[in-house]
């Protein structure tokens, strides 16, 4: 007899690159009835994917997939992986990205915009949590409080972004990096003072490196520490550890933080603060809940005929769940 669960017509899932946000992804899809997962993408042809009967190819013979992929979730990183592979891997497939290079995103959108309407594609990128839904709560302080200011607060925790980008430097065998907010920042906003901040008053970054035997360490440093986008603007303290060391110092991938609106009303006589915050663990199970929760976004919006590429900013919020409309209203409203 066939289940509730059988009679869901699922949504086949890609994900191209099975590191932690990959197996992220993969978790997630084990908690969405609708949705199965149905090929991996890596560079790696020899890796163990826990769900059973899984095909794993190539990034070469991917577009091999088109037919039997609905959406194509990427994890790459957004330092040298996703800005060539989210505009190629759109003229085959539905996307989804993760991109978090807040600077270069409008670059980003136009490339997957063009590539993606050429071939008849959809893609919504820098889907997670922030850039994501941190997006969406700026957006929405905004609006609700034209009279004010927004700041947001990274951590404490682990980025995944910048760790990733300081693993790519040339003599570095390990490496994590740690966001670290400014706690006397944060109660400035929370208290509705409306404070002038510069980045480096909001943050701190601290990077723990294990690098190669001989390597120039003080090159090092200075690479990491003026890394447009990712470093230069901030206050960063790289401490070389040894392999030991650093894995009993780094464990799993905690993060988090907050969004705040400070803003007033009634000819600027009534203050008003709205605060938003995560607190994760493990980052990289949560942004892919996220990006899972955007597939079927995609998804639908593909089959209503939509193109191009789009952000968290264009998705209407129920386009995310997998209840019904007069569910959504029912319970939710």
């Amino acid at each position: 007899m066939l289940t509730l669960e059988d009679k869901i017509q699922k949504i086949r899932i890609g994900i191209a690159g099975y590191g932690n946000l990959g197996k992220g992804v993969e978790l997630a899809l084990a908690q969405n009835p609708d949705m199965q997962l149905a090929a991996v993408v890596s560079r790696r042809p020899q890796i163990s994917v826990q769900t059973p009967n899984i095909a794993v190819v190539s990034p070469d013979e991917a577009h091999k997939l088109a037919g039997s992929i609905d959406v194509m979730i990427l994890c790459g990183d957004s330092a040298t992986d996703l800005p060539k592979q989210t505009p190629s891997f759109a003229r085959w497939f539905h996307i989804i990205d993760s991109y978090d290079n807040h600077s270069s995103i409008p670059d980003h959108f136009a490339a997957v915009d063009n590539a993606a309407k050429q071939n008849g594609k959809l893609g919504i990128i820098s889907v997670g949590w922030d850039p994501g839904l941190f997006s969406i709560n700026r957006l929405y302080g905004e609006c609700l409080l034209p009279q004010g200011k927004h700041y947001t607060f990274w951590g404490s925790g682990v980025s995944q972004g910048h760790s990733d980008a300081v693993r790519r430097i040339e003599g570095i065998e390990d490496a994590v990096q740690y966001t670290l907010p400014s706690l006397k920042a944060v109660e400035a906003v929370r208290s509705g003072t409306n404070p002038q901040l510069s980045t480096r008053q909001k943050h701190k970054r601290v990077c723990y490196v294990v690098a190669a035997p001989n390597a120039d360490r003080d090159r090092i440093e200075s690479e990491i520490k003026t890394m447009p986008a990712y470093f230069a603007e901030y206050d960063t303290t790289v401490h070389f550890v040894s392999k030991q060391e650093f894995a009993e110092k780094n464990k799993g991938y905690p993060h988090g933080g907050f969004v705040f609106r400070s803003g007033t009303t009634a000819n600027r006589k009534n203050g008003h603060v709205i605060e938003y915050s995560l607190k994760l663990d493990p980052n990289p199970e949560f942004t892919a809940s996220v990006m899972v929760a955007y597939a079927r976004a995609a998804y639908r919006l593909a089959s209503q005929g939509c193109t191009g590429c789009l952000t968290v900013f264009d998705i209407p919020p129920a386009m995310l769940s997998v209840k019904k409309p007069e569910q959504i209203r029912r319970e939710l409203l």
